[in-house]
C-alpha cells in the first residue's frame, strides 16, 4: 500500500499533514456530533469560541517546522523523522527533549496546547502492551506499532482519553447500577468489539484525529469487559462530544479581542459519549486482561505528571505578565516587588527541576521505551497542584484590583465615555493605557478567566488529583530502610517497637 493510501485510511485529507494550515485544513469536513451550550455545532474549525483552542494545537505543527530539532525526533518505527508528539521516548535525552518542547509550547500558547495526553497514552501503550503478550501471548504489541506507524507517516494528532465518569466512587466497574458509567465492551463478533460508555474531561478530543481510550483505575477479574484498550477516529460513528463551558469563554465574541485576555489561544475538555462504537481487531490493545489495567494507569501517570512541566512555560508568561504590570505602574524597582517575582521564578523552576529529575533519572523497559523516574514524577506533580495557586496569586497582588474591575473594550470605544477610560487607567507616563489595559487582561485571563482552566484547574486535578500523587509517594518513600538508616547511625543495635 502507497503511502498516499495509507494516509487517506487516517483522515479527511490525501497526504500526510506537514504544517499547521495542513492540520487546520484536516479537521474540516468531518462528520461528527458536536455541541456546545445546547447547539450542535456543524463545524468545530468556524466556531469562535472553539477555534482557540484549534489554534493551540496547530502551535505544536509550527514549533516542529520552527525548531525541528526540539518537537521532532528519529522513529525506529516510521524509520522517519516524526513529530515528537507521536514518538515514544527511547532515552533519558528523548524524555528531556519532550520537556524542553513542553515547556516551549506552554510559552508560545499560555494555555493547554492539548497533545501531551496522547503522547503519554502512546508512551504508555507502547510497553504495556509489550509485558501482556510476554504474559499471555497475545499480539497486542504488533497492532499497536502497526497503528503508531500509520500514525507518524500521517502526521495526525492522537487524543487520550483516560478518565471514566466512574458514578458511586465506592463501586467497582461491574458493580455499577448502570454499567455505563465505565467504558466497556459490550458485545464481540469475528471483527472486532463494540464499546459502550463516556469519557470525561478530555482535553483537546475534538482537535484530535484519533483517540486512544483506556481503563481509569485497577480493575479485578470482575472487570474483564471494563479491561479495555484500543483507537478510533474521533468521526466514528456512536461518539458525540458536548464541549465543557470555561470560565469567560464567549468573550471571544463580545467584539473585540482586548477583553478576551488571550484571543489567540485556549484549551479545550470536553464529555465523549461511546454508543456502541466499533472498534476492529487491529486497533484494539487490551481486551480482558484486567491484571495490566493498574499497570497502564501507572506507567501513564508517571509519564504524564511529568508532562506537567509544560505548567513552567504558563509560568513564565504569568511571571513576565506581572513584571511588566509592575512596570506599567512605576513600582518595578520596589523591594517587594522584586521580592514576589523572585518567589514566583523560584516556584515555577522547583517543578521545571523536578520534572526534568525525573527525566534524567529514567529507566529503559523492555519494550525499549524509556520511562521517567516514578517517585520524582510524582513530587514534579504535586509540586504542581500547589505552586501555580501561588505564583497566580502573586501576580494578582503585582497587578491591583484592576484586574477584576477594568472596564471593558466596549466601554473604551464609546465615544462618550472612551477617552474617561483612557485617562484615568493610564499608569506611568509613556506607557500606553490601552497596553496596560492587555496586561491586566492577560493576567485575568490566566488567575481567573478561560486559561485559569489549563493554569490552575488542570494543574490540580490533571494526571490524578493530589492524593493520588500522595499515594504513589508514600509506596515509594521506602520509610522502612529509612528507619534502618537512623538506628544505624544512631547506634541502635536492635529495632525497637513501641510500647
Amino acid at each position: 500500500m502507497n503511502q498516499q493510501n495509507v494516509v487517506s485510511l487516517w483522515g479527511s485529507f490525501k497526504t500526510p499533514i506537514v504544517n499547521a494550515d495542513d492540520y487546520i485544513a484536516s479537521l474540516r469536513g468531518r462528520k461528527m456530533d458536536v455541541f456546545f451550550m445546547g447547539e450542535r455545532v456543524e463545524e468545530p474549525v468556524d466556531h469562535p469560541v472553539i477555534f482557540p483552542s484549534i489554534n493551540a494545537m496547530a502551535e505544536t505543527y509550527r514549533l516542529a517546522s520552527a525548531r525541528p530539532e526540539l518537537a521532532s525526533a528519529d522513529s525506529n518505527i516510521a524509520g522517519a523523522r516524526v513529530n515528537r508528539f507521536l514518538h515514544v521516548p527511547g532515552s533519558s535525552a528523548d524524555l528531556v527533549q519532550k520537556h524542553e518542547m513542553q515547556r516551549e509550547l506552554g510559552r508560545r500558547t499560555g494555555t493547554c496546547f492539548q497533545r501531551c495526553v496522547g503522547l503519554d497514552a502512546v508512551s504508555a501503550c507502547h510497553s504495556v502492551t509489550y509485558d501482556i503478550d510476554a504474559e499471555c501471548g497475545t499480539d497486542y504489541h504488533q497492532r499497536f506499532l502497526a497503528f503508531l506507524k500509520r500514525a507518524q507517516q500521517a502526521n495526525i494528532v492522537i487524543g487520550g482519553a483516560m478518565t471514566d465518569v466512574k458514578g458511586d466512587r465506592s463501586k467497582g466497574p461491574h458493580q455499577q447500577a448502570d454499567p455505563d458509567l465505565f467504558l466497556h465492551v459490550t458485545r464481540r463478533d469475528d471483527k472486532g468489539i463494540y464499546v459502550s460508555g463516556a469519557k470525561m474531561h478530555q482535553t483537546g478530543a475534538i482537535n484530535s484525529h484519533w483517540l486512544i481510550f483506556m481503563p481509569t483505575i485497577r480493575m479485578s477479574e470482575g472487570d474483564r469487559d471494563w479491561s479495555v484498550v484500543g483507537a478510533v477516529r474521533v468521526d466514528a460513528p456512536g461518539l458525540t462530544y458536548v464541549v465543557g463551558r470555561q470560565t469567560n469563554d464567549t468573550r471571544i465574541v463580545d467584539g473585540g479581542e482586548l477583553d478576551a485576555g488571550n484571543a489567540q489561544f485556549a484549551g479545550q475538555e470536553a464529555l465523549i459519549v461511546f454508543e456502541d462504537v466499533f472498534v476492529p481487531h487491529e486497533h484494539v490493545f487490551m481486551d480482558g486482561e484486567w491484571k495490566f489495567a493498574s499497570l497502564l494507569v501507572e506507567r501513564f501517570t508517571t509519564y504524564h505528571r511529568s508532562s506537567y512541566v509544560c505548567k513552567t512555560g504558563l509560568g513564565d508568561v504569568l511571571i513576565g505578565a506581572a513584571a511588566e504590570a509592575a512596570s506599567h505602574n512605576g513600582v518595578e524597582d520596589a523591594s517587594h516587588i522584586k521580592d514576589k517575582l523572585v518567589e514566583m521564578t523560584h516556584l515555577n523552576e522547583t517543578i521545571y527541576s523536578s520534572c526534568m529529575a525525573g527525566a534524567y533519572r529514567s529507566k529503559p523497559m523492555a519494550s525499549g521505551a524509556c520511562i521517567n523516574d516514578e517517585m520524582l514524577s510524582n513530587v514534579a506533580k504535586h509540586n504542581v497542584t500547589r505552586f501555580p495557586f501561588e505564583i497566580a496569586r502573586l501576580a494578582q497582588d503585582i497587578a491591583g484590583g484592576l484586574v477584576v474591575t477594568m472596564p471593558s473594550e466596549r466601554d473604551l470605544q464609546n465615544n462618550e465615555v472612551g477617552s474617561l477610560v483612557r485617562k484615568f487607567l493610564q499608569g506611568r507616563p509613556g506607557v500606553d493605557t490601552v497596553d496596560r489595559m492587555r496586561i491586566l487582561r492577560l493576567i485575568e485571563n490566566m488567575t481567573i478567566g478561560r486559561n485559569a482552566v489549563g493554569y490552575l484547574t488542570e494543574s490540580l486535578h490533571g494526571a490524578g488529583s493530589p492524593q493520588a500523587q500522595r499515594i504513589q509517594i508514600a509506596r515509594g518513600m521506602q520509610i522502612e530502610d529509612k528507619k534502618s538508616r537512623a538506628r544505624l547511625l544512631a547506634g541502635v543495635k536492635t529495632k525497637t517497637e513501641p510500647n
